[in-house]
C-alpha cells in the first residue's frame, strides 16, 4: 500500500465521522427547541378532564378534587338539604341562576345539578368576589351566619355566603353564584369533570 491510498481512506473516515458528529450535535441542539412546541405531560394533565369516584362520598359529605388548577367540590346532599333549597329563594340574589352564565344549560335548575341526579352537586370552589376559597359550613343556624342558615359555604375573606347549590345570598360582596363546571356521568359511581 502506498501513502496516497492510506490518506484517502483516512480522509473519507474523518469526513464521515465529522459529518456524523455534526449531525448528532445539530439534533441535540434542535431537539429541545422542537419539543418546546408541544405541551408537556403536566400541561396536558392540567386541562384534561378529571374522573371522580362518587361511590364513597357519604350523604352530607364534601370532597375536593382538582381540575385546571382549581378546586372542584363534589357534595353528596342529603334529602333534607335538597328540601331546604327552595325555602332560601327570597334571600338569594339569583335563585334561578339566570343572571350570569355560571353553569351549563343542563344545570339551570334550583338544585344546579344534572336533572335526576340532584343529590350530587359539582362546583368550582372559588368565590366569585375576589377568588378566595369559601369554607364548607353544613351546620344549621350558627350565630355568626344568621338564624336562617341551612348550611352552605362561607367566604371568610369578605363575608360572602352561598347556599348548598352555590347560589349567592343578598347583601354580600360576591356578585354571582358559584361556577358549575361542565361534567357528566360515566357511570352511576363516576363523574367526569371538564367535559359535557
Amino acid at each position: 500500500m502506498d501513502n496516497q491510498e492510506i490518506n484517502q481512506g483516512r480522509r473519507r473516515f474523518l469526513t464521515l465521522a465529522t459529518a456524523g458528529a455534526g449531525a448528532a450535535a445539530g439534533l441535540g441542539v434542535a431537539s429541545p427547541f422542537v419539543l418546546s412546541f408541544f405541551p408537556s405531560e403536566k400541561a396536558k394533565a392540567a386541562g384534561a378532564p378529571v374522573e371522580i369516584d362518587i361511590s364513597k362520598i357519604e350523604a352530607g359529605q364534601l370532597v375536593t378534587a382538582e381540575w385546571r388548577g382549581k378546586p372542584i367540590w363534589v357534595l353528596n346532599r342529603t334529602e333534607q338539604q335538597l328540601k331546604d333549597l327552595p325555602s332560601l329563594d327570597g334571600q338569594l340574589v339569583d335563585p334561578d341562576s339566570t343572571a350570569a352564565d355560571n353553569q351549563p344549560e343542563y344545570c339551570k335548575n334550583p338544585a344546579r345539578a344534572i336533572e335526576g341526579k340532584e343529590k350530587i352537586w359539582v362546583a368550582i370552589g372559588i368565590c366569585t368576589h375576589l377568588g378566595c376559597s369559601p369554607t364548607f359550613r353544613p351546620d344549621l343556624g350558627p350565630a355568626d351566619l344568621g338564624a336562617d342558615w341551612k348550611g352552605g359555604f362561607f367566604c371568610p375573606c369578605h363575608g360572602s355566603k352561598f347556599d348548598l347549590a352555590g347560589r349567592v345570598y343578598k347583601g354580600v360582596p360576591a356578585p354571582t353564584n358559584l361556577v358549575i363546571p361542565p361534567y357528566k356521568y360515566l357511570s352511576e359511581t363516576t363523574i367526569l369533570v371538564g367535559e359535557d
